[in-house]
């Protein structure tokens, strides 16, 4: 709050005080500004919107399976034919696509978050002028207002009802009022009123320098995805380590066979195991996902968020800023109580002549009622997202002096007053009503709103956003629940919602008659739609009410009064021209401003989700296969079945080719929990059956070829079976069919035909098949196989439901 000194100075005219001007600070010279630049006292933390190259290219290249592979193909650099090495040009091939891919989200990020970057305004030489954050120096007078967020710590200079909330640092609720001379510390941001402080502390040492400097904006933690890869690569590499050294130890020791020609079959054995691409597609998908987001102007600033908005149940939509636009128009002003109609606008126009950082609504009426002249604001009160209005004490022309109070009607009056039922018809037409009421108590009385006599209600229309209703529906369509939670009156909000069409938005519900207790407020959220008064405070114990529930919950926002709810849902949305606090701890931002952007982004979430739970099956049956075989050939002491070359070929027709496609395909399935269990309880049956049908084919065929040669005829019967299995797992997985998807599996199917006819490329994979008898006995036992494995899988899809 702001009092006028009671000064010396007197109007020669009027008795009334006036107080002496006080030298306004003018901040750093230009010189002064060099001078620290060059001592280095500059806020130099650096903004990491992505990835460095450097760290894309490590975590691209120094893999723990891409060492595993890398020893294996220089193996077989030296012991066996080119064929045999396949495997690892496909390695290279495939890290190469993973940095490119990354290096392209990271140029879009870095380019959208320069659009995003915060942008305080400093005051140098006596000017305000916008600066990066990362040119402030030390000793810099930064002006802030509503919705700024402090950058550096440093000390208050002005303050005029400056209010600051420090909670997402000390974890207090209550905003702070600060006065000349006070600590403000960066992390903290503004809710109401405005001034200037001087840098303190710039750089690594500032408050919160070394959290923002840990916490890169993009990254990769809290993402169920990549936690179950991980997980699932975890148990992998047990399963890979006996069997491979088993494998390794029968092939060079117990057989006794051509020494080359063993370590070629046991890293023919080992290779199939290690899931190299699953990795890389996830990593793909991500980075095309921020790619094509990019391009649509939102900004991502957490990967998961693709991920996490996919998995959302439940939107907290706030009214202003998202179902509307930010600006409003007066459409009436209504006198109350006989009040002169010239006289009130004179009050309005000196009101918003009080506040040098108006909010939409008191803008508009800025623009329709621009005449306060005359009128001296001796004290003055910001709005505040808590109180619900906004005040100023006035020397008036004449020397009358008076205290005025704007805001909403429901809280400024009591409940028995005529004048609410004129606002609650207002209401219900989706019009939005201030009301402007002369106080008798001191603005600095914290009940100076009781006993306030009505003037006038300013009647503004807000302007609804023309792509809203479309978003609403694709919501719906999704069973996606939308609850509007706003700080506005309950009714009024409920009308905008109903023109909207949002189901349910004739329930409304006055939010300071919800419960306080968790459970019932949960209950409460549950059962309506629409919330009208609400609190800051009271936003972020409704987003953790419902995911008390078992909701993920997605908030949307643009006020400083959306901070904290934005900070504790699951996935927090800012749009572009909000307050640079919504946009700092967002995990998503609109850049355009345009809510419709946001099914895009569930859209994508849900590409890569679905997708990724379908190339991580077709890698991990690999996976189980190869490992069993392995097993199975140490147990029966016999030669390991495939060259590395026959396994490439294999993994190239049925999963790489077409996991590329699969992973960057349309997808609309809603977003499902516990992917790691969902993924097994496929992947263990698939790679079990095709480890059992192709070892039967093998041993099968030993039994049937005898001399030289036998062996190649046996691993080419064993190859047929386990590529026809391989293809009824990917037919599966490609499942709804689309004419791209039967076309691609249809293509995989002619790529290994063309092998098995074409002479020269027989012999560079080392396939021919001998004979009638094996080869459709192999055909037998892949279609029993893949019989079986559906009747599996579809009893899997009733017995274990995802």
């Amino acid at each position: 709050m702001t009092h006028i000194d009671a000064g010396a100075e007197l109007d020669p005219v009027h008795p009334t005080p006036i107080p002496a001007p006080a030298p306004r600070p003018v901040g750093l010279t230009a010189a002064e500004v060099a001078e620290r630049v060059a001592r280095g006292e500059v806020n130099d933390v650096p903004v990491r919107s992505s990835r460095s190259m450097a760290d894309i290219v490590r975590a691209n290249v120094f893999t723990r399976f891409n060492a595993i592979i890398g020893v294996l193909w220089l193996i077989m650099m030296f012991v066996a034919p080119f064929q045999d090495s396949l495997f690892g040009y496909v390695i290279l091939a495939n890290t190469g696509i993973g940095i490119i891919q990354e290096l392209r989200a990271k140029k879009t990020l870095d380019s959208l978050a320069v659009i995003g970057e915060a942008r305080p305004t400093v005051r140098r030489d006596g000017v305000a002028a916008e600066v990066g954050t990362s040119e402030i120096v030390l000793g810099d007078l930064i002006e802030i207002g509503p919705g700024d967020k402090i950058v550096v710590d440093g000390e208050c200079v002005e303050a005029d009802g400056l209010e600051i909330d420090e909670s997402l640092l000390t974890g207090e609720a209550d905003p702070v009022v600060k006065q000349p001379g006070d600590q403000v510390m960066s992390g903290s941001f503004v809710v109401a009123g405005g001034g200037a402080f001087t840098a303190t502390k710039v750089g690594r040492e500032a408050y919160a320098a070394q959290l923002a400097e840990e916490a890169s904006r993009f990254t990769l933690v809290h993402s169920e995805l990549r936690t179950g890869i991980s997980t699932i690569l975890k148990y992998v590499t047990w399963m890979m380590i006996p069997a491979a050294i088993g494998l390794a130890i029968t092939q060079l020791v117990v057989k006794n066979d051509d020494f080359k020609d063993s370590i070629a079959r046991a890293v023919g054995g080992i290779v199939p195991m290690v899931p190299e691409g699953l990795v890389l597609l996830t990593s793909v998908a991500f980075a095309i996902g921020v790619i094509r987001l990019g391009r649509k102007q939102c900004l991502v600033q957490e990967l998961p968020a693709i991920e996490g908005l996919a998995r959302v149940d439940t939107v907290c939509l706030d009214k202003t800023g998202t179902l509307t636009e930010g600006g409003m128009d007066v459409t009436e002003l209504r006198p109350l109580n006989g009040s002169d109609e010239s006289y009130v606008r004179k009050v309005l126009g000196a009101l918003g002549e009080s506040d040098p950082r108006p909010n939409a609504s008191l803008q508009a009426i800025i623009d329709a009622y621009p005449d306060g002249e005359g009128w001296r604001c001796v004290e003055s009160l910001p709005f505040s997202s808590a109180r619900k209005y906004s005040g100023a004490s006035f020397s008036e022309g004449d020397g009358a002096s008076s205290t005025w109070l704007l805001g909403a009607p429901d809280v400024l009056l009591p409940s028995e007053d005529p004048a609410l039922a004129e606002t609650e018809h207002l209401n219900e037409q989706g019009l939005r009503v201030l009301l402007l009421a002369r106080a008798d108590k001191d603005l600095d009385d914290p009940r100076v709103q009781d006993g306030a006599r009505p003037a006038a209600l300013v009647v503004l229309e807000q302007r609804l956003r023309p792509d809203a209703a479309d978003t609403l529906r694709y919501f719906e369509e999704q069973d996606v629940r939308a609850k509007v939670i706003s700080g506005d009156n309950a009714v009024s909000v409920g009308a905008v919602a109903a023109k909207l069409g949002l189901p349910g938005a004739s329930a409304t519900v006055d939010a300071r008659r919800l419960p306080t207790e968790k459970e019932e407020m949960a209950r409460a959220l549950d059962e309506g739609t629409v919330f009208g008064r609400v609190t800051p405070q009271q936003k972020r114990d409704m987003v953790g009410a419902l995911q008390s529930h078992g909701h993920t919950v997605a908030m949307t926002g643009d006020g400083v009064n959306d901070v904290l709810a934005l900070k504790d849902a699951d996935i927090g949305v800012a749009m572009g021209s909000g307050s640079e606090a919504t946009r700092a701890v967002a995990q998503i931002v609109l850049l355009n401003n345009s809510f419709a952007t946001l099914p895009s982004v569930v859209a994508e979430g849900r590409r890569v989700i679905g997708n990724i739970t379908r190339v991580a099956t077709l890698f991990l049956v690999k996976t189980v296969y190869s490992v069993l075989l392995a097993v199975m050939v140490v147990c029966s002491q016999v030669e390991y079945p495939f060259l590395p070359r026959h396994l490439t070929l294999l993994s190239t027709l049925t999963i790489g080719v077409p996991a590329f496609f699969l992973a960057l395909a349309p997808n609309k399935e809603r977003a499902r929990p516990h992917f790691v269990r969902r993924v097994m309880r496929y992947s263990i049956p698939g790679g079990v059956v095709a480890a059992v049908a192709t070892f039967a084919t093998y041993l099968i065929a030993r039994h049937h070829y005898t001399g030289e040669g036998a062996l190649d005829a046996e691993t080419s019967a064993a190859t047929l079976t386990l590529f026809l299995i391989a293809m009824w797992v990917l037919a599966i997985i490609a499942r709804p069919y689309t004419w791209w998807r039967v076309g691609l599996v249809a293509a995989m199917g002619l790529g290994f035909v063309i092998v098995l006819v074409v002479p020269w490329l027989q012999e560079f994979f080392a396939l021919k098949l001998v004979g009638t008898t094996m080869p459709w006995t192999a055909v037998g036992i892949a279609v029993v196989a893949s019989a079986s494995l559906e009747l599996v899988w579809r009893w899997v899809d009733r017995r274990f439901p995802a």
